[in-house]
């Protein structure tokens, strides 16, 4: 398994299958609406695109795939609406898990669930527990999370462990308590409902994620409307802080190294 690194410490491997895709998943109210239904409907829906972004996932080759499902901000939501997810989120943890399993896929989840019902966090250990081995793809959901609040609580669990950090640190020394230690930063970032802002997700770790933003809604979000962002992204240019001539260098050494590995073999 991947550990997280700093882009801006060191640069990372890059390819033209990102390794890790985080979403924001949004619209599913507009989508709702626009067919004239409740929003239940549209966060109902928004379970099958999981379920259907999963797999195209793993079929592409992506190893982490990491989904915004509710912020530390959606609690002043209406109450209806945030007892309907919750009660969505059960029902997911109850009915996937065991496919999740099935398939290789581990299941992780961060954010604060202090606020949650004992219930959930039960549910939410026993997936992870259950999946913890599995390496085909892990699928992280951010719950109540927060990237300030990520922020803060690494900072108070490294000064806890580190008292004598207290007088002064490096990067290095808080990346390990982030929430997501274990994944590698984001490579591909994908916003759908047509908003162009973070809303407090992954503000660390998105530091040089290319950004992708879509009018398409989450519920009708698909394998193809995947394939248009990895198409995005494999257009870019990464340069993590390089120009572009030394990239194109870069690119000239590697090609000179595998045609002398081919002759040699």
């Amino acid at each position: 398994m991947s550990t997280a690194t700093s882009s801006t410490l060191e640069i990372p491997e890059t390819g033209v299958i990102p390794r890790h895709v985080a979403i924001i998943m949004d619209g599913n109210g507009r989508w709702a609406k626009n067919r004239f239904m409740p929003r239940v409907a549209g966060h109902r829906q928004a379970m099958e695109t999981v379920r259907n972004v999963v797999k195209a996932c793993g079929d592409r080759g992506i190893g982490y795939l990491t989904l915004f499902a509710f912020s530390s901000e959606n609690w002043r939501r209406p109450k209806d609406e945030v007892s309907v997810l919750m009660q969505l989120f059960i029902l997911a943890l109850e009915q996937e898990m065991v496919k999740l399993h099935e398939n290789g896929i581990r299941f992780k989840v961060i954010g604060d669930l202090s606020k949650f019902e004992p219930k959930i966090v039960k549910f939410i250990r026993n997936g992870e527990k259950l999946t913890a081995a599995n390496t085909n793809l892990t699928l992280t959901i951010a719950a109540n999370y927060g990237g300030r609040w990520d922020i803060m609580q690494a900072t108070r669990n490294m000064l806890a462990q580190h008292p004598e950090l207290s007088s002064g640190f490096e990067e290095e020394d808080l990346m390990p308590h982030f929430a997501m230690s274990y994944a590698p930063e984001p490579d591909l970032f994908i916003r759908t409902g047509g908003e162009q802002r973070v809303s407090n997700f992954l503000l660390w770790q998105l530091a040089y994620t290319e950004l992708y933003f879509t009018d398409t809604l989450w519920p009708d979000f698909d394998a193809q409307a995947l394939d248009l962002a990895i198409q995005s992204y494999r257009q870019r240019e990464r340069r993590f802080g390089r120009t572009s001539e030394q990239l194109q260098t870069l690119s000239s050494a590697e090609r000179a190294k595998r045609i002398v590995a081919d002759q040699s073999a």
